[in-house]
């Protein structure tokens, strides 16, 4: 049990990273943002306090997100953003931690040693890995171990993971990098087309959580957003409609949907009929757009439920799969 004891799980996500401690739940959650001079390559600030300098930064700072679509993107950079993610987690003096880290079901042999070679160096003692999709469902608390078919559709950061499981395996699973990230872009470059104005990845996430939405429920929603205009390079303030946002984000919307479709078409008849009659459970920071229960009942004639805690759900999994390997 010693092990274990000294174990956590890390989910190392695009967006932001949690770690969880068996005993005291998430005890980190920062953006995953390292600010770094770009001259002589010093890291000068991690996590939140890094992610204030996105777009604040003079030219000698850049703010950099070392991971993309689920996997590393700047190794020496992820390797200082774990360094210092493990140092500030270090509770109960566990200074080589065994880790266990949620990575995306599509992920590469390549992109898996990526990732362990960044957790050793950064500290881990050893790396065990955890599919994110199966991370997920169990922090959503679905009986993984059943016998029955259980569909948890993960949208994240980079990428959004859709897997059965049943019997504490994965049965059938499609990973598409289609998720937040890809949303706020979308959101980006519409604003730019249909209103002239440039807006930051922040601007975007800001008008996603509070008007963005999957479904025309009826409900219509404004907000006032700031940026540059494109012709004159003066600052502009313009208002948009949920009604935009949702045709902004209907192309990724479509593509999610799709891997929902794909994942179930490969799914085994009696496991399928399990999930038409559980539901799908939905997990993951983007997971609580409005109106996405909504387009998934009319899409696809399945009920759609959140999980609670949907952005926690791969972070908590992650750190109760310690327990279970303990177990075995």
């Amino acid at each position: 049990m010693g092990f274990f004891s000294k174990s956590i799980g890390i989910d190392l996500g695009t967006a932001s990273t949690q770690i969880y401690k068996k005993g005291s739940g998430i005890v980190l959650n920062e953006p995953s943002v390292v600010a770094v001079d770009k001259f002589d390559g010093k890291v000068l600030a991690v996590g939140a306090e890094a992610n204030e300098m996105i777009g604040r930064t003079p030219d000698s700072i850049v703010a950099i997100r070392p991971i993309k679509d689920g996997v590393i993107a700047d190794f020496d950079i992820t390797r200082a953003m774990l360094r210092s993610f493990i140092i500030d987690s270090a509770v109960g003096g566990i200074l080589k931690p065994k880790v266990f880290v949620a990575v995306p079901s599509g992920i590469t042999e390549v992109e898996k040693r990526a990732v362990e070679e960044a957790a050793v160096t950064a500290g881990a003692k050893s790396v065990t890995f955890v599919e994110e999709p199966m991370a997920a469902a169990i922090g959503a608390g679905l009986s993984v171990d059943d016998a029955a078919g259980n569909m948890i559709v993960d949208i994240g950061g980079g990428t959004t993971e859709v897997a059965v499981i049943s019997l504490g395996g994965i049965v059938a699973s499609k990973s598409v990098r289609i998720a937040g990230d890809a949303l706020d872009s979308a959101i980006i470059n519409f604003v730019k087309k249909e209103h002239g104005i440039n807006i930051g990845d922040r601007m975007a996430e800001e008008v996603k959580i509070a008007i963005g939405n999957a479904f025309d429920t009826g409900e219509s929603k404004q907000f006032a957003l700031r940026g540059r205009d494109v012709s004159t390079g003066l600052p502009k303030q313009e208002t948009v409609t949920s009604s935009e946002i949702r045709e902004a984000m209907s192309e990724n919307m479509s593509q999610i949907m799709e891997a929902i479709r794909v994942t179930l078409e490969h799914t085994p008849p009696e496991l399928a009929a399990d999930v038409m009659e559980r539901g799908i459970i939905l997990s993951g920071g983007s997971a609580a757009i409005s109106g996405l229960c909504e387009l998934i009942k009319s899409e696809l004639d399945i009920e759609a439920h959140v999980a609670e805690e949907p952005q926690n759900c791969v972070a908590i999994g992650t750190g109760l799969s310690i327990s279970r390997a303990a177990r075995k």
